[in-house]
């Protein structure tokens, strides 16, 4: 069976030089192109299942995580990878953290760019050989562990939904209440963990244990 691979980047060389990459290991593989976030979502919106998903970080039209998160909430199963310019140990994190299935620096080499897609394609995490995970602080962990002890049981798995890549109304659709009555418990959620984005509370969270302390409510 043929495998499908969506490369999604903005800069046609870069897209030719991940399709070389992916041919190099994969030469029967069937490779679909979007040069932009909304022709990726109309792709996947389709139904369309691919075995890997190439997504530059910096995109037209979306900041940050935005065009990550877009994508994984329309199928939070499919396998994304993030190809960027930006190789900060932070970012690598937070793509992680995010549900990615792996990192990999535009810097790469095709050697290196194959084999890091390889890797994902056998199941594993691909990050940078460089990648040093940031060190725990011990009482910043604690804080927000005081911050989340204030959010009640329903603000709680509508943050654990967040953290899914959900978008509001299909929080709404999963906890059988109005859009409405989600966004005001996003609202409430972000100023209770004193943070600006639900990408920051998401990557706030990933620093403690958060799934237990849901069970435990």
């Amino acid at each position: 069976m043929d495998e499908n691979f969506l490369v999604v980047d903005d800069h046609p060389l870069f897209r030719d030089a991940l399709t070389l990459a992916i041919k190099a290991s994969h030469p029967a593989a069937k490779i679909k192109e979007a040069s932009s976030i909304d022709a990726a979502k109309e792709m996947m919106g389709r139904g369309e299942r691919f075995d890997l998903v190439l997504l530059d970080l910096s995109m037209p039209g979306v900041a940050g995580f935005e065009g990550f998160l877009e994508l994984r909430s329309i199928d939070p199963k499919q396998p994304i990878v993030i190809v960027s310019a930006l190789e900060d140990s932070r970012v690598i994190h937070e793509a992680i953290t995010l549900g990615a299935a792996g990192f990999i620096p535009k810097s790469a080499r095709k050697p290196e760019l194959a084999e890091a897609i390889d890797t994902v394609m056998q199941g594993n995490l691909t990050l940078p050989k460089t990648y040093q995970p940031p060190a725990r602080d011990a009482a910043g962990a604690s804080e927000i562990g005081t911050r989340l002890s204030s959010l009640t049981p329903q603000q709680l798995r509508v943050l654990n939904m967040l953290r899914q890549g959900l978008l509001n109304k299909q929080i709404a659709h999963e906890l059988g209440v109005g859009e409405t009555t989600v966004k005001a418990h996003v609202s409430e959620i972000l100023r209770k963990l004193d943070v600006a984005s639900r990408t920051q509370a998401v990557i706030e969270v990933s620093r403690i244990d958060f799934d237990k302390l849901v069970g435990g409510q």
